[in-house]
């Protein structure tokens, strides 16, 4: 189980967040402009790397910030929180 470090609760397990995918680039300026394999390309290809991957998770059973981690996918070792916070409150 994970221990996820929130900037408003301090630390709390895995169970109170729901996982909201890596943290990837922007989404596409014009999605219409982009051919249909483009478009499902950009909303179902993930990579599955091994190393250190950024992850973005909401704290839904707690304060609904959204908390941004680095996070070994080999040890699932939290390494570093990230300082880009927001409250969807």
């Amino acid at each position: 189980m994970l221990t996820i470090p929130c900037p408003f609760c301090g630390p709390r397990s895995e169970n109170e967040f729901m996982h909201g995918g890596p943290a990837r680039d922007v989404r596409p300026q014009d999605p219409a402009a982009l051919t249909d394999e483009a478009w499902i390309n950009y909303l179902t290809t993930q990579a599955n790397p091994i190393g250190t991957v950024t992850e973005k998770w909401w704290h839904i059973r707690g304060c609904g910030a959204w908390v941004t981690i680095q996070r070994d996918t080999m040890t699932h070792a939290i390494a570093d929180p990230a300082d880009q916070t927001r409250k969807s409150r």
